[in-house]
């Protein structure tokens, strides 16, 4: 199956990748953390308490996801987005994307449900969870939509340690569409469908409506 061979091209990637073990340790690359605010990306998915839901625009199994991984592994890389004083950019899937991801690896004709979802997602083990997590961050820069829409063609490094391209294309001479260009060449890739999260801070991210996938899975 799909899933199985995501687990297992991860292991192989993480196992030849050294993780970022800070954000502070990369450059900053966009973006300033002058006079921004503290305010923890974790602060921002933590607020939400309604849990697992029928709202697919939200982050309820992004977030049992980065709260499973630092349960077993207090001190992964993923902690980073705990501390505020951290400048990174965060791109954050939506319900609406995991339960796709799961959908594609699986072949299923629905959608799962987000429990559904999450535990399929969890099924791929903490160390792959974590991988996948690691995928979306950019350390060391506070990147806003303003950064971001000038960005064509940047490669940005995340806290795994690979690259995800920015591509902006731009409609109607004024209507700007980011997407990120990941590793799995065969699916489509994820765009931003909302920006500037926790404006004002240090930690600042931005929604896709994709998962991306730190490996190509044919």
């Amino acid at each position: 199956m799909k899933i199985a061979r995501l687990a297992a091209r991860v292991a192989a990637g993480v196992a030849a990748t050294a993780l970022v073990t800070t954000a502070a340790a990369a450059p900053a690359q966009a973006g300033t953390t002058k006079r921004l605010g503290t305010k923890s990306l974790a602060q921002v998915l933590l607020a939400d308490k309604s849990g697992f839901d029928h709202n697919p625009r939200d982050f309820d199994v992004l977030t049992r996801a980065v709260l499973t991984v630092l349960e077993a592994k207090p001190n992964s890389p993923v902690k980073v987005l705990t501390d505020g004083t951290v400048a990174l950019t965060a791109f954050l899937p939506t319900d609406a994307a995991f339960q796709q991801l799961v959908r594609d690896l699986t072949d299923a004709r629905r959608l799962p449900s987000e429990s559904a979802a999450f535990t399929a997602v969890a099924g791929l083990g903490v160390d792959t969870v974590e991988t996948v997590l690691l995928y979306h961050v950019v350390p060391g820069a506070t990147i806003d939509r303003g950064a971001a829409v000038k960005a064509d063609g940047a490669e940005l490094t995340t806290a795994l340690g690979s690259t995800v391209e920015v591509d902006v294309r731009t409609y109607w001479h004024r209507f700007k569409m980011v997407r990120l260009i990941d590793a799995d060449t065969d699916d489509r890739d994820p765009r931003v469908v909302a920006f500037d999260i926790n404006k004002g801070n240090r930690q600042i991210a931005h929604t896709i409506d994709l998962v991306l996938r730190p490996v190509d899975l044919d």
